[in-house]
């Protein structure tokens, strides 16, 4: 096996304690239903995936970054009700990232990112309380999903085991997709309410009263080559943010 210095969980105490990281990098995913034909564990899989590919990139251009175990289970209160979907509260969530912060302030690293996977997380407001118990940390996050382009490269829109999470992950796990014929279409409902359905109005989707089959989007589309561009233009993106935030004092964050 390649060695990955990059990968907290595949490091030794040996060559840890010699080392100066710059920044760690926290993949937070979650555990649900994702269609007929993906896996529960979809957004850990692709989360995992996409940061370690990051991560690699940005070693290799002398970004010293270190990435924690995937945190595997995400808010998931709205699906309450579909089968073995598992549910941390954001409280929950604030707990476990204060400690882990504490951790990290323990031990003289001082930045955090965050790599999202999972749309029903939202850690702004936990980086703004937990960032004032720890005055030296410096805290960040962000989204994989919404850091490229998705409609030029795919063709049906969705958020939840569509076209895009189809096609990524028949580049990165094949052998966890079933045949797209067993996929469900992703058909969902729309709120009763227009203001519901923009971006300025909001309220929790109950997911079994949104979609049938627990995806949102329609997946039969999806193609590897489709997921290995995705793939490409994601990693080459979070690696050039991770470059950066591990190269940049944080005296001199703004200009």
């Amino acid at each position: 096996m390649t060695k990955r210095p990059f990968i907290l969980a595949e490091s030794h105490w040996s060559t840890v304690k010699d080392q100066d990281y710059e920044l760690a990098v926290l993949p937070w995913g979650a555990t649900e239903a994702h269609n007929y034909h993906l896996p529960y564990g979809t957004d850990n899989f692709e989360t995992d995936a996409l940061v370690h590919e990051a991560a690699r990139l940005a070693w290799e251009r002398k970004a010293k970054v270190i990435v924690l175990p995937t945190i595997p289970v995400g808010v998931n209160t709205g699906q309450h009700d579909i089968k073995l979907t598992l549910n941390f509260n954001p409280s929950t969530q604030h707990s476990i990232l204060e400690d882990l912060v504490e951790s990290l302030d323990n031990h003289g690293i001082f930045k955090l990112l965050i790599v999202n996977g999972h749309g029903g997380n939202d850690f702004k407001q936990m980086i703004r309380e937990v960032g004032r118990h720890f005055p030296d940390m410096w805290i960040s996050t962000c989204n994989w999903f919404q850091s490229v382009d998705k409609d030029a490269i795919f063709e049906h829109r969705g958020d939840h085991a569509d076209e895009m999470e189809t096609s990524l992950m028949l580049h990165a796990w094949p052998d966890l997709v079933l045949p797209l014929d067993r996929a469900g279409s992703g058909k969902s409902r729309k709120f009763s309410v227009d203001a519901l359905n923009e971006s300025w109005a909001w309220t929790e989707r109950k997911w079994s009263r949104t979609t049938r089959d627990t995806g949102i989007g329609d997946p039969r589309k999806a193609t590897r080559e489709k997921g290995a561009r995705y793939f490409r233009e994601v990693t080459e993106k979070m690696a050039g943010l991770m470059v950066q935030l591990a190269g940049t004092d944080l005296s001199e964050l703004y200009v």
